[in-house]
């Protein structure tokens, strides 16, 4: 039995320490304090010697020479009981299954909306109602009273949320991304002859919310042109469905806006669709699945299952030959509330511009759930641009307690995909290198900020 070849051995390391890992005073007190890993390796534990002994009286035989204890021991010396554990207490129960998870109604929500219809929360054991939500605020709002258990956010919001920029802080976390690319810069039809931000100045432009990836984009892409958007333009925020009818009623000139908001414009002849934010930055984020700290220890189980669901929603997503069927799913006014064709558009990506064109550009949203902490240092960067972050920021550090790379990581691998190794990565911003290694020589390098 070569498996149990020094059982006294791993006996003697048990009397050292009283339990199975050596660091407690008894194994019911490692029980204790490990709580549920601990319980889930006892079971674990039970099921491989049941499996090694299928008769109940040679595996009381065995137990009776060798010792719980020293067989407890020599089978975590040889066989990867705490990783098996750590698999099964990933199955376990969810604590809380009736959940309520906001989003706003546009393409960005994809994989958070499209979960609900296509069964991938049920899936995992829940009963998920996602709650079309009025505009970002509210998000905001209504997770911090716990009214949703999480939400659909912006890429920035738990970073804002954690800092306590714009509300009081709370600790806050982004394990997944919901889209990259998928906004645009549409401006009104009236000005299809004013192509060069230059001829911008006085403009009235919208942006969903102060803390963006739409502003930090828009702003950025403004300053490249030499327009100061704090000065030479107005810039507002207006929740995404108020869009399209405040571009028609004339109040504002353009915006930058997720989708549907930009092809809903072209579909009512309202605006033209100027640059893709993918043209900006390719495969930057957009939006998030975000939940608090709190909900994420308190309910362990709950969280990992609802993360499940959104990586494996996302990957779904993700496929080309998909986004028809996804479409149809979200369209419907308990969700998106827009024209099949216009959500069409959007996820195949072959799209009418309102300049005359049909473009094909497949990757004009795609989706990645992969929570790059480099996103977390950029936005960083442009928040201490534009002076909505005062004194020192340590990028990484924030970067890491709010993007859960590592949680994405090994969800990922859960479900059989293929993470990145790494947890951050350099990339272009209009041309402009990012090396989230050196944050404050790629701020220092703007002429046009606002950072003390």
């Amino acid at each position: 039995m070569a498996l149990f070849d020094n059982p006294f051995d791993a006996t003697r390391r048990l009397g050292r320490g009283g339990c199975s890992c050596g660091a407690h005073a008894s194994q019911a007190a490692h029980d204790a304090a490990c709580c549920d890993e601990g319980r889930a390796e006892r079971l674990v534990e039970g099921a491989v010697m049941r499996a090694l002994f299928p008769r109940d009286a040679t595996r009381r035989a065995f137990l009776s020479a060798v010792g719980v204890g020293a067989a407890t021991a020599a089978l975590q010396e040889v066989l990867p009981i705490r990783f098996a554990a750590e698999a099964f207490a990933q199955a376990g129960a969810p604590e809380k299954k009736d959940l309520k998870v906001g989003f706003i109604p546009i393409t960005c929500a994809t994989p958070i909306i499209m979960a609900a219809p296509m069964g991938f929360y049920a899936k995992q054991g829940l009963n998920v109602e996602v709650v079309k939500t009025a505009g970002w605020a509210v998000i905001r709002d209504k997770t911090l009273n716990k009214e949703y258990d999480a939400a659909h956010m912006l890429a920035p919001m738990p970073i804002a949320i954690s800092l306590g920029i714009g509300s009081n802080p709370q600790a806050y976390t982004m394990p997944a991304v919901e889209n990259v690319n998928g906004q645009a810069i549409t401006l009104s039809v009236k000005h299809k002859d004013k192509r060069d931000p230059k001829a911008w100045k006085g403009f009235k432009l919208a942006v969903p919310f102060d803390y963006s990836m739409h502003n930090y984009l828009l702003r950025y892409y403004l300053a490249e042109h030499g327009i100061d958007p704090d000065t030479d333009v107005q810039i507002r925020a207006v929740p995404p469905p108020e869009m399209v009818a405040n571009l028609r009623a004339d109040n504002i000139d353009g915006f930058l806006a997720p989708d549907p908001v930009n092809q809903r414009a072209v579909y009512d002849g309202v605006g033209f669709i100027h640059v893709l934010s993918k043209e900006i930055w390719d495969r930057h984020p957009c939006c998030a699945f975000a939940a608090s700290q709190a909900f994420m220890t308190e309910t362990p189980n709950t969280y990992a299952a609802l993360l499940r669901a959104i990586i494996e929603a996302t990957a779904y997503a993700s496929k080309p030959e998909n986004r028809k069927e996804i479409a149809a799913q979200i369209a419907p006014a308990n969700y998106l509330n827009q024209p099949v064709t216009v959500v069409e558009q959007v996820l195949t990506g072959t799209f009418a511009d309102g300049l005359g064109q049909v473009r094909k550009v497949p990757d004009r949203i795609d989706f990645d759930a992969f929570p790059w902490q480099s996103f977390a240092v950029w936005i960083l960067t442009q928040m201490k641009r534009w002076g909505q972050i005062k004194g020192d920021v340590d990028y990484k550090a924030v970067a890491e307690r709010v993007y859960l790379a590592t949680d994405a990581a090994k969800l990922m691998r859960q479900a059989g995909l293929t993470p990145p190794s790494a947890t951050s990565k350099t990339f272009s911003v209009m041309g402009k290198s990012f090396d989230p290694d050196k944050p404050k020589e790629y701020l220092d390098s703007f002429a046009i900020k606002r950072a003390s």
